[in-house]
């Protein structure tokens, strides 16, 4: 994955990213090192997608682990071509609180993903849960774009609509290849800078992350 330097980004265009639905602000990183699990792929797909994941990691100077000790895999990612599919899986509703309705809704929407957390005592991430169905678009996108995607929007807690009018990938024009979008880059290496919070809930943190996105470059 190539990473250029973060072009200029407004406060309001950071605080915008981690606005929720209700209008709050609500950030969160991950707390411990990353230790994903995929099912639903092949070999050559079960790499790219965990090829992505580390270089989403290693971009927020973070960790991956072979296992974590309390949950042995915290970052679980799904792929399937029917939501139906994972009520057929034994004990899931004991990971996702009411898993028919969610179901249920996601189907009636036809969603293609989606993404649940899990969080420690200091509101960081411990564990996360990507959804991907494998239907219309989604399944005409190549495996390397839909990996990227949910890698980047899995690193951290993002508001529910900071990508709905535009993805966190863009195109190099030279060579075609598929990359994470600058700006989102830096903000994420900017969450990431080990004297911010792990979590936040005031807006004041986008200026902390634009600070730290003015630095030298």
């Amino acid at each position: 994955m190539t990473v250029a330097s973060a072009p200029l980004i407004t406060p309001e265009q950071i605080e915008a990213l981690f606005t929720q639905n209700d209008g709050s602000y609500s950030f969160a990183r991950w707390g411990r090192p990353i230790v994903p699990v995929v099912f639903g792929v092949q070999d050559d797909t079960l790499n790219v997608v965990k090829g992505a994941i580390e270089a989403v990691v290693t971009l927020a100077g973070h960790a991956m682990a072979e296992t974590d000790p309390e949950l042995g895999a915290n970052l679980m990612v799904f792929f399937f071509t029917d939501w139906n599919e994972l009520l057929e899986i034994p004990d899931f509703d004991r990971l996702i609180p009411d898993l028919e309705p969610l179901v249920a809704r996601l189907d009636a929407a036809g969603a293609s993903q989606y993404r649940a957390f899990r969080f420690d005592d200091d509101y960081a991430i411990k564990a996360a849960f990507v959804f991907v169905r494998m239907q219309g678009e989604m399944a005409k996108l190549p495996a390397e774009t839909i990996a990227l995607t949910q890698a980047a929007q899995v690193i951290v807690l993002w508001g529910e609509t900071a990508f709905a009018a535009q993805s966190p990938l863009a195109v190099l024009p030279e060579t075609g290849a598929t990359i994470l979008r600058p700006d989102v880059a830096g903000v994420i290496a900017a969450a990431y800078d080990r004297m911010m919070p792990p979590s936040a809930d005031d807006a004041s943190h986008a200026l902390r992350i634009f600070a730290r996105l003015q630095g030298p470059k």
